[in-house]
């Protein structure tokens, strides 16, 4: 962290924020609270106060709102005792605690961003490294774009639509009526309907709804959704200094998102630090291209191309992420890799 210039920031008197991934319950591949404690401990040090954060998830599972999000993450060891700091989950209670950040991108022009988040002083991100079923890689650029918007931010990612209520699961409880900021939503015989005309797609109907059955269609296009976290990750960025963390440890081929994780898919490798996110993404895969695969492994025994993230999800494409985060400013390709 010190030579890659963590010190040169100015932490005196200003509030930090560790953004994270808790891992799911079940998960294990998360990076450990004792290497996070390690960054708070090195916030103090430098005169600064650090928490850590992340946003409620889009999906149904024990990370969709801030209680549920709280206890995953003390299940699996994220206390103010281990980690030497509170948590502060970015878009509050229910996933709708968010500011609109301007960034006028190809496709987003105000990112719905976690408040806490917003509210920070300093951006410190760190990312367990690993492969991932959307986007090829669960990098850097994925934790911060993905991860710090709010739920509504999240459905306007994976989604190029509004959302739905499934009629069958709805109770008619008016919980998405009253959160409803342009009256388009109607309960009918006890039964909630969105009249698309009206709607603007903020998803505060899916953040509030008890039963999860307003849902986003899921059909936006890969590469969109790609482009869509770039956007997000520039409007987390903006306005703050940010430095940057990659676990290449305990790689899977699956998101932390998942209750459970498979042997990793190339040995441990180390720790990269950076100020440029796209730079440590790039440099992390090749880094894992560059290994032998794991015995045992998703790869074990398969036919590779040289490129492991696309032989594990065929249907993705990492560099559609890198690629548009340099054009769209966020950082460069190009690094130079120094060990210690």
């Amino acid at each position: 962290m010190k030579r890659a210039g963590f010190d040169k920031i100015h932490f005196a008197n200003r509030f930090a924020a560790i953004k994270i991934h808790f891992g799911e319950a079940g998960n294990l591949a998360f990076c450990r609270p004792n290497y996070i404690k390690v960054i708070v401990d090195q916030v103090r040090a430098n005169g600064g106060d650090a928490f850590l954060t992340d946003c409620n998830t889009l999906y149904v599972g024990k990370r969709k709102n801030a209680l549920d999000h709280l206890a995953t993450a003390y299940e699996n060891g994220f206390t103010p005792f281990s980690t030497g700091c509170h948590i502060l989950i970015g878009d509050g209670l229910k996933g709708i605690d968010d500011v609109s950040v301007p960034v006028n991108g190809r496709y987003v022009k105000e990112a719905k961003i976690g408040r806490a988040i917003v509210d920070s002083d300093i951006l410190i991100t760190v990312t367990h490294f690993k492969m991932h079923e959307l986007v090829g890689v669960g990098g850097t650029i994925k934790n911060i774009g993905m991860g710090c918007g709010s739920r509504a931010g999240k459905m306007e990612m994976h989604s190029s639509g509004k959302p739905t209520v499934d009629q069958n699961v709805c109770i008619g409880c008016g919980s998405c009526v009253k959160n409803c900021a342009h009256n388009a939503i109607t309960v009918t015989k006890k039964k909630a309907a969105i009249d698309h005309a009206k709607c603007v797609g903020c998803g505060r109907c899916i953040g509030s709804c008890p039963v999860d059955a307003a849902q986003p269609d899921f059909d936006a296009a890969f590469e969109i959704t790609c482009h869509k976290i770039v956007e997000y990750t520039k409007a987390a960025l903006s306005d703050k200094p940010a430095f940057h963390l990659s676990f290449l440890c305990d790689i899977s081929p699956f998101c932390d998102c998942h209750s459970e994780n498979d042997i990793p898919v190339v040995p441990n490798i180390g720790i990269l630090a950076s100020f440029d996110p796209v730079a440590i993404d790039v440099a992390a895969t090749d880094l894992v291209n560059n290994q032998k695969v794991t015995a045992g492994s998703i790869l074990d025994g398969k036919k590779t191309t040289g490129d492991y993230f696309h032989d594990v999800h065929p249907t993705t494409n990492w560099r559609a992420v890198t690629d548009y985060a340099v054009e769209f400013g966020l950082g460069s390709d190009k690094y130079e890799l120094i060990e210690i």
